[in-house]
């Protein structure tokens, strides 16, 4: 009969993402939320009259969509980043 020792300690497990990858992600998700929230509205009081001022604005053609690309790019780069090793 054989008197060896199973190795019975459950394998270490190795998470995909590490905190400050959900940091980023969230920080993604808030910067595409902020840039989605500033392209939305333009909600006349009258619906015949077209304010072009309120539609074309340099908020709602420029920096909104800036700011959801910047939010894309920051999700590629936290689904991308490696996530340091834990010290045991």
């Amino acid at each position: 009969m054989s008197t060896a020792k199973k190795n019975t300690a459950a394998p270490k497990s190795n998470p995909l993402f590490g905190k400050t990858n959900y940091t980023w992600m969230l920080v993604g998700i808030v910067v595409m939320a902020i840039g989605f929230f500033l392209m939305a509205g333009g909600k006349s009081a009258d619906p015949a009259v077209f304010n072009d001022d309120e539609i074309y604005s340099t908020t709602r053609i420029t920096i909104a969509p800036l700011l959801i690309v910047a939010g894309f790019v920051i999700e590629i780069f936290a689904i991308m980043k490696k996530p340091k090793e834990a010290a045991v």
